[in-house]
């Protein structure tokens, strides 16, 4: 009959001691952490208790939960703004963020391509231009752009909103999958030459399929730049019909500067659904692309 031995680790004095010196900063550091939670969720917690609080407690009022909570917030929500059905302003976020994803996802990756996989004459130089413009301001191009399209006659259209997307100016989302695609075997390349393949066979049949994480992580920026953006559907939007959900809760304030706000926090919440579900949905993805984005394989 044979018996098993077990290898148990004596504790000693020593290591008692050293578990009770640590102790004390262990607590602080788990203490700390939760106070920085607590201020990071705080913004959520009271969006959710003024949801369900009248417009005249909302302002003024330290309380994060009303004692008496009511849901007329998002009974007038399906009651929509100035005779503007509230699933329009979504329906139009929708259409601007798929559209974003898809000019993202389909210019950028053709891009980075071209600058990880082949050989021109300055490349590096191009590279390092487009790199460059991270540099620029959002607001210096502005007006510029506006004039532009102004007169191409395109405002109050999506495609001022949509054009930058299809021609990879998102040189952000172009540097990260060039340093996805780096990464990459070069033997992979090679032995597609060698079976007859050309650039665009290779870039669809072998490069997408190994950066899908590169390429899922720039769909989730762009998914909730795109529905979060205010700014751009501002300055191109005159249209109420064509309001994405960031210009719709504008209009819960009016031209009196009355605001209702009961209804203004209840769509906020409402609209921040897609983005957390879409989030949820891919954040696996999104971790891996980080993670994997700047090593060298």
């Amino acid at each position: 009959m044979s018996a098993r031995a077990t290898d148990v680790t004596p504790v000693t004095p020593a290591r008692t001691t050293a578990r009770r010196r640590r102790l004390p900063g262990s607590l602080a550091w788990h203490l700390g952490s939760l106070a920085v939670l607590a201020v990071i969720l705080y913004p959520v917690v009271w969006v959710i208790g003024g949801s369900f609080k009248r417009g005249e407690d909302i302002v003024g009022s330290l309380d994060l939960f009303p004692s008496d909570p009511i849901t007329g917030n998002y009974t007038r929500l399906t009651e929509g703004i100035a005779d503007i059905p509230i699933s329009t302003f979504f329906v139009n976020s929708l259409l601007l963020a798929v559209g974003s994803v898809a000019g993202i996802l389909l210019s950028c990756s053709l891009t980075a391509y071209a600058f990880a996989k082949i050989r021109f004459a300055g490349r590096n130089l191009l590279f390092t231009l487009m790199i460059g413009t991270l540099l620029l301001p959002y607001h210096v191009l502005l007006i510029p752009q506006y004039v532009l399209f102004r007169n191409l006659d395109m405002i109050n259209t999506y495609t001022p909103l949509l054009l930058g997307k299809y021609l990879a100016t998102e040189a952000f989302f172009v540097f990260l999958m060039v340093q996805f695609m780096r990464n990459l075997p070069r033997e992979l390349d090679e032995a597609a030459r060698l079976d007859g393949c050309g650039h665009l066979r290779i870039y669809w049949s072998i490069v997408l399929p190994l950066c899908r994480p590169a390429l899922i992580t720039s769909a989730i920026f762009t998914f909730i730049n795109s529905w979060n953006d205010f700014m751009g559907p501002l300055i191109y939007l005159n249209d109420p019909e064509k309001y994405t959900v960031s210009l719709g809760l504008k209009m819960f304030v009016d031209q009196e500067g009355l605001a209702d706000y009961g209804g203004m926090i209840a769509m906020s919440l409402v609209a921040l659904l897609p983005v957390l579900a879409f989030f949820l949905a891919f954040q696996r993805y999104l971790i891996d692309g980080m993670a994997t984005s700047g090593l060298k394989g």
